[in-house]
């Protein structure tokens, strides 16, 4: 019961962030955006004509018309036609979300599991040469731009000048085996860009952690330094962590799926965005955006419930 009615709480909460984002993103794109009456009318239009197309687009209503007839399609998940295609955006982001989601989860999760591991025996060897050689190649990997390590990659592994191993471009998913080929190389990249970030991050929770006093009395009893760095010092750094995950979710959706799939031409919702961007589709746009911001408030709210899994002292207020 507590749990339902902290969640109502959140999500009631999470409704004027989801208002704000949408009321700026509608005034940006729609508002403010290009007025695409003179590209459907063709050349030499007639007073007619331009108001004809006007009304169709709806540019003749209030602003503030517009945009609760905006909030009511995103309620009903009715986000109208894309205007390049035709086909119904709802229908797009329905087909595109779940490959966005298979080629971005692989480099995610190894991205943050392969980073809270360093980031502990960094710390574990805090001011020795381990350390010191984790957070220089920590450093590197920070200080390379993400494009430039897709195209390394994709030279390295998927062209003939590498080993060619894998496919240069596409999304031609049937098995298990095809979905591996396709998702390895973006993996890869995604694990190396994130993992300087990461390792640096974890590293630095997890040596502020080494200071507190239960990690001194610890030590002062004899407690072995394997046991407590993996079962004490990990255990209480959770909230951070998990901190970290979950609010990197929403930018790695649009952001990294957004540039992993326009370059290497996968069909996801990166591509969709990136191909809507271009055209000015704004159907697509105010979707995107919308649905950005109530993964926001969602991941707010997994967020504070994992708190209190974690550490049954979070009180959900």
């Amino acid at each position: 019961m507590e749990l339902l009615q902290y969640s109502l709480r959140k999500i009631a909460t999470g409704i004027p962030l989801v208002i704000g984002v949408t009321l700026i993103s509608f005034l940006l794109m729609v508002y403010f955006g290009p007025d695409k009456t003179y590209e459907l009318v063709g050349k030499n239009p007639t007073a007619e004509q331009i108001a004809e197309v006007r009304a169709e687009l709806g540019y003749d209503q209030p602003v503030a018309v517009r945009y609760l007839d905006y909030l009511r399609e995103l309620v009903t998940l009715d986000l109208g036609f894309s205007d390049s295609t035709g086909e119904r955006v709802s229908a797009i982001l329905a087909r595109t979300i779940p490959i966005s989601a298979a080629v971005a989860l692989p480099g995610f999760i190894l991205g943050n599991l392969f980073g809270v591991l360093l980031g502990l025996f960094a710390a574990f060897y805090r001011g020795v040469w381990p350390d010191k050689f984790i957070m220089a190649a920590a450093a590197i990997g920070m200080s390379i731009s993400f494009l430039i390590v897709i195209i390394a990659f994709q030279i390295l592994l998927s062209s003939s000048y590498g080993l060619n191993l894998f496919p240069v471009r596409g999304w031609d998913v049937h098995s298990i085996g095809d979905y591996v080929l396709y998702v390895t190389v973006p993996t890869l990249a995604t694990v190396f860009v994130a993992l300087g970030y990461n390792t640096r991050f974890y590293r630095s929770v997890i040596v502020e952690e080494t200071t507190r006093d239960y990690v001194r009395t610890a030590r002062a009893f004899g407690m072995p330094a394997g046991p407590l760095y993996y079962k004490l010092i990990l255990k209480n750094c959770m909230i951070p962590i998990i901190t970290r995950i979950m609010f990197s979710i929403p930018f790695v959706v649009i952001s990294g799926s957004l540039l992993i799939e326009s370059y290497f031409g996968i069909p996801g919702v990166g591509k969709v965005t990136y191909d809507a961007i271009v055209t000015g589709d704004q159907p697509i746009l105010k979707a995107v955006v919308a649905l950005t911001a109530v993964l926001l408030v969602a991941v707010q709210l997994l967020t504070d419930i994992m708190y209190r899994w974690v550490d049954p002292r979070v009180a959900l207020k």
